[in-house]
């Protein structure tokens, strides 16, 4: 089939049954029209659609190698530094349209699979199997441009001990039964990201294993139809409160609804399971793979774009209210450039130093993508600061569209900017409102602090994964120089 339209992901979207747990209600039918799903729903939809249009196709899609038809260039796997370059371009299309407000477009866990499908040494280590089943489910999520949601964490019941270990073993997704034919999942996991949106969902090895037998049940990854039987997604209430584009011009797109998920006795067959025990490769999925260093290619991508946006934001308010000239909004605006700029050098610095992995792929280079994954949680807190700071007290005197028609000349009087119109000022000061005050905005803080986990751990692994012995030695050589 190659790459989907708009109107066929909404399709297939309504002809689908999932368990969505939602504000009081059980939702399984007509998700496309569900008030809290709708506009997400049509924003996805958006992206489908742009693969198809002249402007953006040859940019957004490769000629499937089984095929020929155009699929997604997200699951092009690559063998050269052109082909990352032309990942990041395709992602970029993306990043830019939501700018950068989607953290789970299809391109993420595309870049995932696309990594795993290639990993055959890796899964020769348990059973070449797994790397076939692997590549089997690549290759039929490419060629039916699927969209997948994914979990990963355990529930935050008892954090003082491990996952397998939360309320006496019950609480965490694990393997009940083991079948002939595949495996019985009881228990839930976090967190998944557009779950009511999506045709898949991903499950992949969760936080770090200590690879004890008590782990084993709790060692495994595979897919699984979004509405198979037995699963369950408990979604958190909308952020997106029913206003228009211009009330909630974020929140009305780019809502995500995040999910619990879980799992009643959900029957996984062996054709979708990709790894059942061995907790040392579990913890090895990302790295060993190269799935981390493609997620995070995607991740910098995206997050470029989210720092451009809040450079333009910044400054179009700037020069509405005429603030741009004072010194400390420039260093404010300074902050926003070099943010920007560091951000676009890391993911090039990533391709230009990338190397082919033993499987012939093109990684692009961890260390430099792992600094990025460390930096950008903390210096993307101070973006919804900074406009709250430029906008004062003029993010709280902002009436709604509806007043326009009421109120217009007041509006028109009172509300007016240095170079816009009362009404195209309240415009752009809503878009303000929903990027640094609201509860998508508080959302959007709180996924980018954590997206990769705590960043206190991640500091830590970062540390001890980080070969420092070259700089140390060149500390002791100079302290041993005698000339």
């Amino acid at each position: 089939m190659g790459i989907r339209t708009g109107q066929q992901f909404l399709d297939k979207l309504n002809s689908m049954r999932p368990h969505l747990v939602i504000d009081g209600e059980v939702v399984s039918e007509n998700l496309t029209e569900y008030r809290a799903f709708r506009g997400l729903a049509r924003t996805y939809a958006s992206l489908f659609d742009m693969q198809h249009d002249p402007q953006f196709r040859d940019r957004l899609t490769y000629p499937s190698p089984a095929t020929g038809e155009s699929v997604n260039a997200s699951f092009l796997v690559p063998r050269s530094k052109e082909d990352l370059a032309k990942r990041r371009d395709a992602m970029s299309v993306w990043a830019e349209y939501s700018n950068g407000f989607l953290g789970r477009t299809g391109d993420y866990m595309n870049s995932a699979l696309t990594a795993l499908s290639a990993a055959k040494k890796f899964f020769a280590q348990a059973d070449p199997v797994f790397g076939e089943r692997v590549e089997a489910y690549y290759e039929m999520a490419r060629e039916n441009d699927l969209l997948a949601t994914h979990t990963l964490i355990p529930p935050q019941a008892n954090r003082s001990v491990s996952g397998s270990e939360q309320l006496g073993g019950q609480l965490a997704a694990r393997i009940v039964e083991e079948k002939d034919d595949g495996v019985v999942i009881r228990g839930a996991r976090m967190l998944a990201t557009i779950a009511p949106i999506a045709d898949e969902l991903l499950v992949f090895p969760s936080t770090v294993l200590r690879g004890t037998p008590e782990d084993a049940p709790y060692s495994f990854a595979f897919a699984i139809q979004n509405d198979a039987p037995g699963l369950r997604y408990l979604c958190r209430t909308t952020l997106h409160h029913g206003g228009s584009h211009h009330d909630e011009p974020l929140a009305s797109r780019f809502e995500e609804v995040d999910a619990v998920v879980v799992f009643d006795d959900v029957f996984v067959p062996n054709e979708r399971l990709f790894m059942l025990g061995h907790p040392e490769l579990c913890n090895q999925w990302y790295s060993e793979t190269g799935a981390a260093a493609l997620m995070t290619h995607q991740v910098v991508t995206r997050t470029v774009a989210k720092s451009e946006f809040f450079l333009g934001l910044a400054s179009e308010i700037g020069a509405t209210i005429g603030i741009d000239g004072f010194q400390h909004i420039q260093e404010d605006l300074a902050e926003l450039i070099k943010d920007v700029e560091i951000g676009k050098a890391l993911v090039v610095a990533s391709e230009a130093q990338a190397e082919l992995s033993d499987d012939g792929v093109m990684l692009p280079h961890w260390p430099t993508l792992n600094a990025a994954r460390n930096w950008y949680p903390k210096v993307s807190q101070r973006y919804p600061e900074i406009i709250r700071k430029f906008c004062a007290s003029g993010l709280m005197a902002l009436p709604g569209e509806a007043d326009l028609y009421i109120a217009r000349d007041d509006i028109d009087m009172y509300l007016q900017g240095k170079s816009l119109t009362g009404p195209e000022r309240i415009r752009l000061f809503k878009l303000a409102y929903d990027a640094s005050i609201t509860g998508f905005a508080g959302r959007q803080a709180l996924y980018e602090y954590f997206f990769f986990g705590d960043p206190v751990r991640m500091a830590g692994a970062l540390v001890n994964s980080y070969d420092r012995e070259p700089v140390r030695a060149r500390v002791r050589e100079l302290l041993h120089r005698e000339d």
